[in-house]
């Protein structure tokens, strides 16, 4: 059972990362990407704002700009990455998808310094 839900886990990951590989693909070849709403309408930077272009940044290893571009969000890669490394391992392991107590704080303490950063980034 475990081999089952780790072939899933495994298979899920991949998507994603394929998913993410086409969509920066897309954007280099067509130089078209998918506009933030929220500045769209407001002209204001939501929390994600510059996600896309972290990403790309950190897919030519420029971590500078990558921070630059999202500082929020890069800082807490390293957390969620151990939030969803560790919620893999435990459902391969267990079968549980229940998130352990301290992945939900850190869950929640993202939660909230990406809204802090997006409201900061608008007025300083």
């Amino acid at each position: 059972m475990e081999k089952k839900r780790f072939a899933r886990v495994i298979t899920f990951t991949s998507l994603i990362l394929m998913a993410g590989l086409a969509y920066s693909a897309w954007i280099k070849y067509t130089g078209i990407s998918i506009p933030c709403p929220i500045n769209k309408l407001t002209g204001l930077q939501c929390p994600g704002c510059g996600a896309t272009r972290m990403c790309l940044a950190l897919m030519r290893f420029d971590f500078r700009s990558a921070f630059l571009f999202n500082p929020a969000l890069f800082l807490l890669l390293v957390p969620l990455g151990a939030v969803f490394l560790e919620s893999a391992a435990t459902y391969v392991r267990t079968g549980t998808k229940k998130l352990k107590r301290w992945q939900s704080i850190v869950l929640y303490i993202s939660i909230v310094v990406l809204f802090a950063h997006g409201i900061v980034r608008n007025f300083l």
